[in-house]
């Protein structure tokens, strides 16, 4: 499967496992939405005390498995590396990623007031390879 098809599931379908690497070596996973922004990058809203972020901080690599909201059926993963984006640098991007989950919030200021009290960070997929690329 070439990139560019994945990224069109993504567009339609947000939500995924997000497998990192423990310190040991071992895949540590999490649930997340992931919005597709206008450059083909994977935008992932999270907390700065998340494992995950430990985790990418020290490998900034990570695999994204991107299924329909059937669970069962297409899926996609992908797989590059990342960069974490902390506060306040990352306020647009969370504005950009919450837009095209969720559409127009009623109230930004309030939105953006969360953002800060959660202490949000966006962590920024960049995608290097994209599968299935055979079935089996």
């Amino acid at each position: 499967m070439d990139i560019d098809t994945a990224l069109d599931f993504v567009r339609a379908n947000p939500r995924g496992i997000l497998a990192t690497r423990r310190r040991n070596g071992d895949a540590q996973q999490s649930p997340v939405l992931a919005a597709l922004d206008g450059t083909g990058r994977l935008l992932i809203s999270t907390r700065e005390t998340a494992v995950k972020v430990r985790n990418l901080r020290r490998t900034p690599r990570a695999s994204l498995c991107v299924i329909t909201e059937r669970f069962f059926g297409p899926w996609v993963q992908l797989t590059g590396r990342v960069e974490i984006v902390p506060l306040p640098e990352a306020m647009d991007l969370l504005v950009d990623y919450y837009r095209r989950i969720s559409g127009e919030h009623e109230n930004w200021d309030e939105y953006r007031a969360a953002m800060e009290r959660e202490h949000r960070c966006v962590v920024v997929l960049v995608p290097e390879e994209a599968g299935p690329s055979i079935s089996g």
